[in-house]
């Protein structure tokens, strides 16, 4: 099938497998962050929480897009996504595979609410880590995309650190403004909070288990992806569902724009950056000639080329647009990023599974990918929950959870979690949802009401995350790419 021989087609079913796997630990792995004060507070039944809940998830990852999927793959070394060796993209999707399902199943052993963001955002780093390692590899560490890298890890610091000071806020606001001190009461063993305070903790639950969806649900979309690509570039390289001739358009945008920036202002690696998006866009113009092309008609090696000039294009003209250097007006620096990112997804993209712009050659995922993802973090979403339900009730505060901490710890979670989903950033739902609480206690009775050994686990586990999963990344993929030549 595919014309791939016996071995690598079971090594690609694996690998499906696999990712499939790694969303459903993502989904029972952070089942919690939705359900946990619903069940704690008997709004609901945990059977009916997490069967919500997943069905939410499911619905949330299927309108998102795939903007953070984007984001998420361009950690990735330019080099290993153009690689036209299979054995090589083999290697780099084991590995990624194997470290991130490991660390996500050991934390959740533990009752740990650790971060998949991190978990799969340390595996990609490694991966890039272990390719410069290679004695083949003349551009050392700087095949890490760190731009991306260092975009991602600020989101996941600061949205931590934005829930915990917004939850401390909501909460002053509430004992301020809401009379009936019923909300601020530790929940009644076995007895439902009154309708009104039942009706906000199931909808903050709801907005949480679908925006989980469509952040966290994208990482799984970004897995897969990969493998095909590893896999099959010959059918995944490039959308194929693109029309080719309307990215004419686009890169006669981007010349006539390109034309407007005085190259004597910029610094030597800004310099480098606009000959690579010049050379990259008449590249991609050349290939583009032939009239009314079609991507059924194009060799692997031309799908390679076409993926490998418009990535290029995209990276450096990121980098022209942020910089002070490059006089440009407000109207032209917009025109270039619409050409080349596209447009800002949409909040809801139901269907819509490919990226605008040039992006949209690269920036793409079929709807049954979206669709396997999406029922395999819903399923996973309906297991695994107790856990971690009891680390988020009990053992953050030295008080059990309230409703007003339950409501606003998920309503700051949501938000946050939307936010960052519009602007393509991934973030953690575990630590977003997990700081809100922390910051809920501190509001309550100030910062002696958390409990100092769960907060230090916590914390623990997000500090050792990325270490831990860069390395083990980076010691398989030397591996595999050892064992596969």
């Amino acid at each position: 099938m595919f014309g791939l021989d016996p071995t690598l087609f079971f090594l690609l079913f694996f690998c499906l497998f696999a990712a499939c796997a790694f969303e459903f630990v993502n989904g029972f792995h952070d089942t919690a962050n939705a359900v946990a004060t619903v069940i704690y507070t008997h709004s609901l039944k945990p059977t009916q929480a997490v069967v919500w809940s997943g069905f939410m998830n499911f619905v949330g990852l299927l309108t998102g897009g795939v903007g953070v999927t984007m984001s998420i793959i361009g950690l990735l070394p330019t080099e290993l996504l153009i690689d036209t060796n299979v054995y090589h993209s083999m290697a780099m999707a084991l590995s990624l595979l194997f470290s991130a399902i490991l660390w996500n199943l050991g934390t959740w052993y533990f009752g740990n609410p650790a971060s998949s963001s991190h978990t799969l955002i340390g595996s990609i780093i490694g991966i890039g880590v272990g390719h410069a390692i290679l004695p083949e590899n003349q551009t050392n560490v700087s095949a890490v995309n760190w731009d991306k890298a260092q975009e991602i890890g600020q989101a996941l610091l600061l949205s931590p650190l934005f829930g915990f000071a917004l939850a401390i806020v909501l909460m002053y606001i509430l004992k301020k403004t809401i009379k009936n001190k019923e909300i601020f009461k530790e929940p009644k063993k076995n007895s439902p909070p009154p309708l009104w305070i039942r009706a906000i903790l199931i909808t903050t639950c709801t907005l949480v288990s679908f925006f989980h969806g469509r952040n966290d649900g994208q990482k799984g979309i970004g897995l897969v992806m990969v493998i095909l690509i590893a896999f099959l570039p010959g059918y995944f390289a490039i959308n194929s569902t693109l029309d080719l001739n309307r990215l004419q358009k686009d890169l006669t945008q981007v010349e006539i724009i390109s034309a407007k920036i005085d190259t004597t202002t910029l610094s030597v690696k800004e310099q480098e950056s606009f000959r690579t998006v010049i050379s990259s866009s008449k590249a991609l113009h050349e290939l583009l000639l032939t009239k009314n092309i079609q991507t059924s008609n194009l060799s692997t090696k031309q799908k390679f080329d076409i993926r490998k000039a418009a990535l290029n294009i995209n990276k450096h003209a990121k980098k022209l647009i942020e910089s002070e250097s490059v006089a440009l007006s407000e109207a032209d620096k917009k025109a270039f990023k619409k050409a080349t990112a596209g447009d800002k997804a949409a909040f809801f993209a139901f269907g819509a599974t490919s990226g605008t712009g040039i992006a949209a050659v690269t920036d793409f995922a079929p709807n049954w990918v979206m669709w396997m993802v999406a029922l395999s973090l819903g399923l996973g979403t309906m297991v695994g929950w107790k856990r971690i339900v009891v680390t988020i009730g009990e053992k953050i505060g030295k008080h059990h959870l309230t409703y007003a901490q339950g409501a606003s710890a998920e309503l700051i979670a949501s938000v946050t979690i939307g936010l960052a989903t519009a602007y393509k950033w991934p973030v953690s739902t575990t630590h977003v949802l997990s700081s809100g609480i922390a910051g809920t206690m501190v509001a309550s009775k100030g910062i002696k009401n958390l409990q100092g050994g769960t907060v230090k686990n916590i914390v623990m586990a997000w500090v050792l995350t990325l270490p831990v999963t860069i390395v083990l990344a980076a010691g398989l993929f030397v591996f595999f790419r050892w064992i596969t030549g």
